[in-house]
């Protein structure tokens, strides 16, 4: 078994060996890795994985410099990581991503090349022998350049299957015969739907789990492999499956159901006995101690954006609510990088709705990946206001419909929902009472010069070019904070380890902010800088509790928010 370890947060992985029969520790030792693929050989004799050169400082996660040049490489068992081979390097592209995995059949490399975060990459393959590697890699360019995404699914034999957005917003199943790749060659397997296909696995080696988005919840569908043909629809309350354990021969499957007032379900499915009524049984529940979950009510709400848009969001709050504006409430967005919002339970949230008496509101701006790969694109490059106007306009609907008041409204984000919060409390600083700002990009202007900020490019734009400067102009939170007026309350939260959106975004910002206005706003505005922590990935629970903590207390005291037993 191979597992990574990773120190005070930081996204730099140390990958160790272990025998799992007897829990024996091997020598071997991977350093200078992260953003890896772990794909083992068949024969169990080695892995690959990526590396980039040596970090700057050997306090890792504190460095800036840009991750640029990472490799792919093949570890053997008992052998010095010096003596790595090495698979593929891109000297003329240093900041393209090489990742890579071994097929289910074990013959087929398959070779996935990103450049940024935009779904799309090249596919490349190559054949490996049934022991050792190749005596060179000759890759085989399946689709070589940067239209679409391609993602691995099964094989049958020389046929194998993937998930693909060419020529398809939402996503479908594509069919390629190795043997013959040219596209016009290729196969629409399970052509693309209303809804956005956001998984899809092999079971039984002749049937495919399929999960699909639709309005912001999940659906779960069993195919037929190859012809693609529907076998029926698993029948679940809305939500979300956020587990799935399923291998390509296994006939069992199990997945995880979860919504804001549902903690988890998971579910078994035995696919051994046909492919007739097959019904998913409840495997286990995850009982929590005073939450009943029929005391809650989440509601789906459809409003109008600026440019009269339909944007969903989700609303959770007690069943006897009274709707008169005085309600604490806490709006939680993303809206980027393609990634989907949908219904989970958190028990932080629960405590807010139950004991404080909060709304809670998850907004499904543009920007993410609910609706597609257009939904996405509305919300990014110089589409990037529309998921500003989209959080703005959400707010303002909670208002209308008497849930809560500007006062009574906190906003929360991390990461580039960091970017949306502050970049909302610039535009529209008298909508909200407090804002929680966790770990934001927050300098628009130099974002791409850190760490790994060049591959969210894609996203935002290249400030380095002066159209797609003026995009980032008009919202960078660090430069758009004013002059005058009241400043809601303010949270600001980073990790002195952060390698991803490094602490600089934080401290410029809170700095800028208390020089601007410290001196006459009435609110605070703080920051929580925490040691020996990073993005986030890996904190321990202990701090995550006193974090956690920390956010709803400062919440509370400006909302007014009181507790209730």
């Amino acid at each position: 078994m191979a597992y990574t370890i990773s120190v005070s947060g930081s996204d730099w992985k140390t990958v160790k060996f272990m025998k799992t029969d007897t829990k024996e520790q091997l020598k071997d030792v991977l350093e200078h890795v992260k953003f890896s693929c772990l794909s083992w050989t068949h024969d169990n004799k080695g892995l690959f994985y990526n590396k980039y050169p040596k970090a700057a400082t050997s306090d890792l996660g504190t460095e800036t410099n840009s991750n640029i040049h990472q490799k792919l490489y093949y570890h053997r068992l008992g052998t010095s990581q010096s003596d790595d081979v090495l698979v593929l390097e891109l000297p003329d592209e240093p900041q393209w991503m090489p990742g890579c995995e071994v097929s289910d059949c074990g013959k087929v490399l398959l070779l996935s090349i990103s450049n940024g975060c935009e779904p799309v990459n090249k596919y490349w393959v190559h054949d490996l022998p049934d022991q050792g590697l190749p005596h060179q890699f000759n890759f085989t360019k399946i689709a070589d350049n940067f239209e679409a995404e391609y993602d691995y699914i099964a094989n049958n034999g020389r046929v194998f299957y993937l998930k693909t957005n060419l020529k398809a917003d939402r996503y479908k199943l594509i069919s390629i015969d190795l043997d013959n790749p040219s596209q016009e060659n290729w196969k629409d397997i399970i052509p693309e739907k209303e809804s956005v296909l956001d998984w899809i696995a092999c079971v039984r080696s002749n049937l495919l789990v399929a999960c699909y988005t639709e309005d912001c919840v999940n659906k779960l569908y069993i195919h037929q492999l190859e012809s693609g043909a529907l076998v029926q629809a698993v029948d679940l309350p809305p939500g979300s499956i956020v587990g799935y354990s399923g291998r390509v021969q296994d006939s069992f499957i199990y997945f995880k159901f979860m919504s804001f007032i549902n903690p988890g379900v998971i579910y078994s499915m035995d696919l051994s006995k046909g492919d007739d009524n097959l019904t998913a049984q409840v495997f286990k529940e995850t009982p929590i101690k005073g939450l009943v979950s029929s005391d809650y009510v989440t509601k789906q709400i459809f409003f109008t954006s600026k440019d009269g848009t339909k944007v969903p969001m989700f609303v959770t709050h007690q069943k006897d609510l009274v709707l008169d504006g005085t309600n604490p409430t806490l709006m939680y967005g993303y809206g980027g990088f393609n990634i989907s919002l949908s219904p989970s339970y958190s028990s932080s949230r629960m405590i807010f709705i139950k004991f404080l008496g909060g709304v809670f509101c998850e907004v499904n701006m543009r920007g993410g990946g609910e609706y597609g790969n257009d939904w996405h694109h509305a919300g990014s490059l110089a589409n990037k206001q529309n998921v500003f106007d989209d959080f703005i306009s959400a707010g303002e609907e909670l208002i209308k419909l008497k849930y809560t008041s500007p006062s009574k409204l906190a906003i929360e984000g991390g990461s580039n929902g960091g970017l949306l919060v502050a970049a909302c409390a610039n535009q529209r600083p008298d909508l909200f009472g407090a804002v929680i700002c966790h770990v934001g990009v927050l300098d628009m202007y130099r974002f791409q010069k850190f760490t790994i900020g060049h591959a969210w490019m894609t996203e935002f734009g290249n400030p380095e070019k002066e159209d797609e400067w003026k995009w980032v102009k008009s919202y960078s939170p660090l430069h758009n904070i004013p002059d005058t007026g009241t400043y809601p309350a303010t949270l600001l939260l980073t990790g002195d380890h952060d390698d991803r959106v490094v602490p600089l975004h934080s401290l410029k910002f809170i700095a800028t902010l208390q020089h601007k206005l410290g001196a006459s706003n009435p609110n605070p505005l703080l920051i929580r800088v925490d040691t020996k922590s990073g993005h986030g990935a890996g904190k321990p629970t202990a701090k995550r509790l006193i974090e956690t903590a920390d956010c709803y207390a400062f919440i509370a005291a400006q909302l007014g928010a009181e507790w209730h037993q």
